[in-house]
C-alpha cells in the first residue's frame, strides 16, 4: 500500500514495498525529519509555494509507475509561482524515514533538480530531460541524476517529501556536487517554500 498526504507546504509521500500485503504506518516521529530540506534551508518570513502532482490526489496512492517498483517514471510536478524576484527554483525529494549507513543522519536524497527558470511552474509527467537552463543535482546515487522514485524497504511505510524553493539567484555548478554544497548555496536565497 502507498499513499500521498500533504504536510506543511511539502507534497509528502508515503510508500509501502509491492510485496506487502498489510504494513505498518510510519513510525509517529520521522527519523529524520528534522533534517529534511524544508527545516534546514528556510524561506525568509515563512513564505510558501503550494506543490501539486497530477499522478495522485492528496491523501491518495502513489502508482507503482512512480516508484522503482515499476517504471520509475516523473510524477509530474506543478506550483504557484515564486515571488516577484524569483531567479529559479530547486526541487528536493527526500525520504525521511530512513537514512543510510554513509548519510550522516540526514534524509535519504532520492532527487534534486536547480536552476529551473523562474518562468517555469510545471514538470510534466514522464520528463526525463531537465527544462533549458536546468540541472539534475545529486541524489543518494551520485551527482547529475534523474528522478530516482521510492522504493520502500521492507517494515514500516516510508515518507518522501518533495520540496520545492523558490531563489533569489541561479546556484553556480559547483553547486550541484553533493547535497551539502547545494543547500549550502541556497542559505539566506530562499523565498519561498512548499
Amino acid at each position: 500500500m502507498h499513499c500521498l498526504v500533504r504536510v506543511s507546504t511539502s507534497v509528502l509521500l508515503c510508500l509501502a514495498p509491492a510485496a506487502a500485503i498489510a504494513q505498518a504506518s510510519p513510525s509517529a516521529t520521522e527519523v529524520t525529519g528534522a533534517a529534511r530540506a524544508l527545516v534546514t534551508v528556510p524561506a525568509q518570513n515563512a513564505a510558501t509555494l503550494t506543490v501539486t502532482t497530477p499522478a495522485f490526489k492528496n491523501g491518495g496512492d502513489i502508482p507503482f509507475e512512480n516508484t522503482q517498483y515499476k517504471g520509475n517514471v516523473f510524477p509530474g510536478l506543478s506550483w504557484t509561482a515564486g515571488p516577484p524576484r524569483t531567479k529559479s527554483y530547486v526541487i528536493i525529494m527526500q525520504d525521511t524515514d530512513g537514512s543510510m549507513h554513509n548519510s550522516n543522519g540526514m534524509p535519504i536524497l532520492h532527487w534534486t533538480m536547480g536552476n529551473i527558470p523562474a518562468s517555469v511552474t510545471k514538470l510534466d509527467a514522464g520528463m526525463t530531460t531537465p527544462p533549458e537552463g536546468s540541472s539534475y543535482g545529486p541524489n543518494m546515487r551520485g551527482t547529475n541524476q534523474s528522478y530516482l522514485g521510492p522504493h520502500t524497504p521492507p517494515g514500516p511505510k516510508h515518507r518522501y517529501h518533495l520540496q520545492l524553493f523558490a531563489l533569489d539567484t541561479q546556484l553556480p555548478a559547483e553547486a550541484f556536487a553533493s547535497y551539502a554544497s547545494m543547500t549550502a548555496a541556497m542559505k539566506d536565497h530562499v523565498l519561498a517554500s512548499g
